[in-house]
């Protein structure tokens, strides 16, 4: 790791980041002697500029930040830390320091979560095709999951790859609806799939 401490005043930023989820947890300071035993006890130390000594986070509250990787920027002036939090990190309570929930996030499908939650909840079935979906009952919904499973084994044995990833979303949108419809997101299916790595 080139991280030059002394040319930077004796002090680097640390961002902490959340090594699953990848959101960013807080903001801290390291100098040398910081940096050293966070890598020998593998907890995230800071310096504290307030109380101008060594701080290991969660040393109080025992929410810790347990170290797993450690990068350097390209001017080797700022350092990105990946940590598994222990417990909230911020001393407000809060999962980050900017008062968000630490929740794992799964870009465009995340909002396409949202946007089914949302017309579940507030829109005309005469109007939204999810919300008749949802009107219609679970059977109705777990139909339309095997119609477009079987039209994605269909389209896998032709060669129209078009047709196929057409299909292919069709099966993950309605995926996504039975999901809410039996009280469960994506996230749960992750966690059982984690809960499988050897």
């Amino acid at each position: 790791m080139n991280i030059d401490i002394k040319s930077a005043h004796g002090l680097i930023p640390a961002i902490i980041q959340d090594s699953e989820t990848k959101n960013v947890l807080m903001l801290g300071y390291m100098n040398e002697e910081s940096l050293q035993k966070t890598i020998e006890t593998q907890k995230i130390t800071f310096y504290s500029r307030s109380k101008q000594r060594l701080w290991t986070k969660g040393e109080e509250s025992g929410n810790f930040l347990e170290l797993v990787d450690i990068k350097n920027d390209c001017d080797g002036d700022t350092l990105l830390i990946q940590a598994k939090p222990v417990g909230p990190t911020c001393h407000t309570g809060a999962d980050t320091c900017w008062q968000e929930p630490n929740n794992q996030e799964y870009g465009f499908i995340s909002k396409l979560e949202k946007t089914i939650k949302t017309r579940r909840e507030n829109a005309d079935s005469e109007k939204s095709y999810v919300a008749s979906l949802f009107e219609k009952g679970i059977n109705k919904i777990a139909q339309k999951v095997g119609e477009e499973a079987v039209e994605v084994v269909i389209e896998a044995k032709d060669n129209n790859d078009h047709l196929f990833l057409d299909e292919s979303a069709d099966l993950l949108f309605h995926y996504l609806i039975l999901l809410q419809a039996k009280g469960f997101q994506l996230n749960d299916v992750i966690n059982v799939l984690k809960g499988r790595q050897k």
